[in-house]
């Protein structure tokens, strides 16, 4: 059994119903956190989710909503605080890629990714340090007055031939982060990213599946294995607590060593 952490407090996931995002929300469950599991497809998956968490003794729903679209995150948020009072945690994991080569992408493609990954970590930002600062500052909940887990990538820092309109969103969810974190500590809101690199998850299944494929994967990750959604999820569950308390505005890399360009260990 894991330390109850969490306790007491209440977290949204975005895009929590597969993937990085369930297993962030299993996390914060097991760590003591009632949990709203967003999701925009699959209501099935959702419910999964909602059920594991409620087993390991936390309590959970789910909330269907594009998170690219402002009124259904006003309802969702709505719903939210009709349910549970409050918000403590908000993990704005909720992404997409349409990948091209830049000469042949469509406006539509590059809109849809930054609307998604960019425009949705905007709009649930801002609603969750709306409820931050009317709430205010409650000690016996947490250090902090609210905490924001942005999930960027590896792509903040890397460059992606193919798939430039994912790293320029991955860029920007950077600033949108530290200008967050810079603006509103004074009030103690803390305001963090999880840079993940390669992680075993559906959207990058081609990457993993295969011996061939994982080998060549390895070329890129000193640490010579893939990233499980666990891992990231006990990232999540410390940056959520109050453990992490004096952290904020970071960038916290976790791709077994991805970021030191491992392709340039033997020259360059």
């Amino acid at each position: 059994m894991s330390e109850k952490k969490l306790k007491g407090q209440i977290a949204l996931v975005t895009g929590a119903s597969s993937g990085i995002g369930k297993a962030i929300a299993i996390a914060l469950g097991e760590a003591g956190a009632a949990v709203v599991v967003n999701y925009y497809s699959g209501a099935e998956a959702a419910d999964e989710v909602v059920n594991t968490i409620r087993q390991n003794g936390s309590d959970a729903i789910a909330i269907k909503a594009d998170v690219s679209k402002e009124e259904e995150v006003f309802s969702m948020f709505g719903e939210i605080i009709q349910q549970y009072g409050t918000l403590d945690i908000l993990v704005n994991n909720a992404g997409l890629q349409q990948d091209a080569a830049f000469h042949d992408m469509t406006l539509q493609q590059w809109q849809k990714v930054i609307d998604v990954n960019l425009t949705g970590q905007f709009l649930c930002a801002r609603e969750a340090i709306r409820e931050f600062l009317r709430r205010g500052l409650q000690p016996e909940r947490s250090k902090a007055c609210g905490k924001i887990i942005c999930i960027s990538s590896v792509h903040e820092l890397i460059p992606w031939a193919g798939h430039v309109n994912y790293a320029a969103s991955k860029g920007a969810i950077k600033m949108l982060m530290q200008s967050l974190a810079q603006e509103y500590g004074p009030k103690q809101i803390r305001v963090n990213s999880i840079c993940p690199g390669a992680i075993r998850t559906p959207i990058n299944r081609e990457a993993w599946e295969t011996r061939e494929a994982y080998q060549s994967l390895m070329s890129l990750i000193p640490y010579n294995r893939i990233g499980e959604p666990d891992d990231v999820g006990k990232l999540a569950v410390f940056l959520a607590s109050d453990d992490s308390d004096y952290i904020t505005g970071t960038s916290i890399f976790i791709d077994g060593g991805m970021a030191v360009y491992e392709s340039f260990a033997d020259g360059g």
